[in-house]
């Protein structure tokens, strides 16, 4: 299933991975591990932020996505089921509103 995962950095340990010279080998290491389907960082919240579009087969297999991040940088992690344009093109939305609409 695809998710959006969104990865918040606190300022410490990752300031201290930065100045220590190892913050960009760690992020390396962890992506090339996940192989996300894209990956953006951002600021968001006054935190750096990874913004992550990954295929996660099974729930089982979050704490596969997430621990690395925990560990490495006592990151936050979230996860947000994600669709693209022609999957919600198949998701039924005219049969559903007829259903559920209410007549509306």
């Amino acid at each position: 299933m695809r998710m959006l995962m969104n990865v918040s950095f606190p300022h410490e340990p990752f300031n201290a991975a930065v100045r220590a010279g190892t913050a960009g080998e760690s992020i390396q290491r962890i992506l090339a591990e996940l192989k996300p389907e894209a990956v953006y960082f951002t600021e968001y919240d006054g935190r750096r932020t990874a913004l992550l579009v990954v295929d996660v087969p099974s729930p089982s297999r979050i704490p596969a996505f997430a621990e690395p991040w925990f560990l490495a940088f006592g990151a936050d992690c979230r996860f947000q089921v994600v669709m693209s344009p022609d999957e919600l093109a198949s998701a039924g939305l005219p049969d559903l509103g007829k259903k559920w609409g209410g007549g509306r």
